[in-house]
């Protein structure tokens, strides 16, 4: 070849075949080197434990999400409370392999992989709102089965490297055997859920994606913070409260025990704050939350609130994946998880689903409408002339005041408890740089304040805070369906 010839470039058949020869030569080359040095230290380690062969050992695998990591170390540490174990030991070499499973681990040739007994890595997770517990990341104990037949117990989470999983796997030398251990570990999962009577949230990961759950502190809201029309709150706890208290006797009786409660009405009204109550009302009671793009996980919510029932699942803000789907051409994809979920969590189940909305009014009707999903409807009003005194009082509690409320009352007509609450801190705000210290809430500051809050340039801000004027959402939801044009309907229900 002379000096101005360009090499050719291989064909690409060419080079798989190259590629696939090299494979065979190293295949063939650890088989050598591992009949000669025989077993790994790591290999040994189990196999001598389990009494059998490599050959002969049988792998039980169960994969979760890595948010169920604390509820598998749970699960794991009663286990070995209750049988024979040493201490858990890692693989030491192990570098990058994050689709190999704990036997593949111990079978590879020890002159590659140098792969033998080290420490087990460990991490923290969250088992509260602000407490947190020591859990095996990647690891093996040895210890025996229920009827004392040696096994292998391994931890090992994949999010680390990107998958959101957590693995538990036992190894023993029979299948029964490692399935009889797994299933007694899943049992002591279930009795020892740290997820049980708190309250909880999905998020998303920013990292991977994957769903993950939130411990949130339980709210001290009392029922004096919480201001609505007469008779209201109880008919809402008598919904929710009592029939968990009667749910044996209801189910002796044939009755269900699921139940849907609606909290409808104007942005600021106290909807939320309503749901915070019960949820501190109901401590003995499982809570999970649900709102904005977290509500894609409704099929996950709802089936954790069946296993750590009594339990309620609250959607908050349900209109924005639940509109009539005469105004959402193709339909709404979260709606109909939504709708299946409720239909698939058991009528026998002691779990309520809480949705509110400031939209009750465009809300799907196989959602609103049919019995089963939603069988409490509660509107939350602006409030009246008394409520208002009421919430006067209420976010004033701890301040001195000296102003006459009835003029204040009379000043804030039509507004919502949002709105009574932002004023109150804008009084407290116009007092202090008066030079009042304890600021004082005077006739004059409010006064003030109305004049601000009720101004043009605030139109916007009295709309965010649910007391708004002129023709956006929440005036349609007050005047009714008659307000808009009627769309063609085509009734649809599931």
């Amino acid at each position: 070849m002379s000096i101005t010839e360009v090499p050719s470039v291989p064909e690409s058949q060419d080079l798989r075949g190259l590629a696939r020869g090299l494979r065979q030569l190293f295949e063939i080359a650890a088989r050598t080197l591992t009949d000669e040095s025989g077993p790994s230290a790591l290999a040994l380690r189990v196999t001598e434990h389990l009494g059998c062969e490599l050959t002969a050992v049988v792998p039980v695998t169960e994969r979760f999400p890595s948010w169920e990591h604390v509820n598998i170390q749970r699960g794991v540490d009663a286990y070995l409370a209750a049988h024979r174990s040493d201490a858990w030991f890692g693989v030491s070499g192990l570098g990058h392999r994050p689709r190999e499973d704990m036997l593949s681990l111990i079978n590879m040739p020890s002159p590659f992989g140098g792969l033998r007994p080290g420490a087990a890595s460990y991490g923290i997770a969250a088992v509260g709102p602000d407490r947190s517990a020591e859990v095996v990341m990647f690891g093996l104990v040895t210890s025996t089965a229920p009827d004392g037949t040696p096994v292998v117990i391994g931890i090992r989470n994949e999010s680390q490297f990107g998958s959101p999983f957590c693995n538990l796997e036992v190894l023993a030398a029979d299948q029964r055997t490692a399935t009889a251990t797994r299933d007694e570990i899943g049992h002591l999962m279930r009795a020892h859920d740290v997820f049980r009577a708190q309250v909880l949230s999905f998020t998303v990961s920013e990292h991977h994606g994957n769903e993950l759950v939130s411990f949130l502190p339980r709210p001290a809201v009392t029922a004096k913070d919480v201001v609505l029309p007469a008779g209201t709150l109880e008919h809402i706890e008598q919904h929710i409260i009592g029939v968990a208290d009667w749910s044996q006797e209801l189910l002796s009786a044939g009755q269900h025990l699921k139940r849907g409660l609606l909290l409808h009405g104007p942005p600021g009204t106290g909807k939320t704050h309503t749901v915070r109550y019960l949820t501190g009302r109901l401590a003995d009671c499982t809570v999970i939350l649900l709102t904005g793009l977290s509500i894609r996980f409704i099929d996950q919510a709802a089936a954790l609130a069946r296993r750590l029932q009594p339990s309620v699942v609250v959607l908050e803000d349900v209109d924005l994946v639940a509109l009539d789907r005469d105004y959402s051409p193709g339909g709404q994809p979260l709606l109909f998880s939504l709708l299946e979920a409720m239909d698939g969590i058991g009528t026998d189940a002691d779990v309520t689903f809480v949705l509110t909305t400031n939209r009750a009014d465009l809300l799907e009707v196989a959602l609103a409408d049919r019995p089963g999903r939603i069988d409490l409807a509660v509107e939350i009003p602006r409030p009246d002339a008394q409520c208002r005194e009421r919430l006067l009082r209420v976010y004033a509690r701890d301040l001195v005041l000296d102003a006459d409320l009835g003029e204040v009352v009379t000043g804030t007509e039509g507004v919502t408890a949002s709105f009574i609450k932002e004023m109150i801190r804008r009084t407290v705000l116009v007092s202090l740089r008066a030079g009042e210290r304890p600021p004082v809430l005077r006739d004059s500051h409010f006064t003030e304040v109305l004049a601000e809050m009720n101004g043009e340039r605030h139109a916007l801000t009295r709309s965010l805070l649910g007391s708004g004027t002129g023709t956006g959402p929440e005036e349609y939801a007050e005047r009714g369906p008659a307000a808009r044009p009627a769309p063609v309907r085509h009734r649809r229900r599931y």
